[in-house]
């Protein structure tokens, strides 16, 4: 799974690496971005790339409550055509959520230790996502999200069996298009990255608490 991530590029290199036309917001920098909470994302609106707000955890478009959402933070690739959350937004609400880097809990026999996975280039990357809207019974509209995962890569796999599927600057076009394509193409894209482009390393027991937003979560801890 994916339960954390961070976001700390600046807006500027943001818009390069996805081409953003539109920014309809700016995202703060974040070193422990937790289920919840706005997240920066980017969706294709009339044939422009728009950088937005989403609240992570997708809470479908029919669901009775809000709350529903914090059960929804990840969507397994390998099933998102046949769960009622997901089986809708896949067809034509695809979406990609920044990110500088995520964290994953390497268990031993005593311990649990957080270790921050990024691309060895340093660039910010999206997370291959879906969303939805719900509409509160006072009116209030949310626009909510989910990170895609799959099976963990040679890098992650001795860490968690689970990582986000992040997607190759090549499929971004694809992915964002919003119209409908077959099923069997779009998850043909949802692959585990290139090993051999990332990273990893301990990070401070800090990222434990999402209390704790500091540059120290993703800085590199002694083994």
């Amino acid at each position: 799974m994916c339960g954390r991530f961070a976001l700390y590029s600046s807006l500027d290199e943001i818009k390069e690496v996805f081409s953003i036309q539109q920014v309809d917001f700016q995202p703060q920098v974040s070193y422990n971005i937790a289920p919840t909470q706005p997240v920066a994302v980017v969706v294709r609106h009339n044939g422009d790339n728009h950088l937005q707000k989403m609240i992570w955890g997708l809470i479908p478009s029919w669901a009775k409550d809000a709350s529903m959402g914090a059960r929804m933070i990840n969507a397994r690739a390998e099933t998102l055509h046949t769960k009622p959350s997901f089986r809708r937004p896949l067809l034509r609400q695809r979406c990609l959520i920044v990110a500088d880097g995520f964290f994953e809990w390497q268990k031993s026999e005593k311990d649990r230790t957080p270790m921050f996975v990024h691309l060895k280039s340093r660039r910010p990357f999206g997370m291959a996502g879906l969303y939805d809207t719900w509409q509160a019974p006072d009116g209030e509209r949310i626009t909510s999200c989910t990170i895609i995962t799959t099976q963990a890569n040679e890098l992650v796999r001795p860490i968690h069996d689970r990582m986000p599927v992040i997607m190759p600057a090549s499929h971004y076009a694809q992915w964002l298009d919003p119209s409908p394509q077959p099923v069997p193409r779009l998850l043909e894209l949802l692959k585990p990255y290139p090993a051999d482009e990332m990273s990893a390393y301990a990070v401070s027991r800090l990222v434990n608490s999402p209390g704790n937003n500091v540059e120290e979560c993703v800085r590199p801890v002694a083994g």
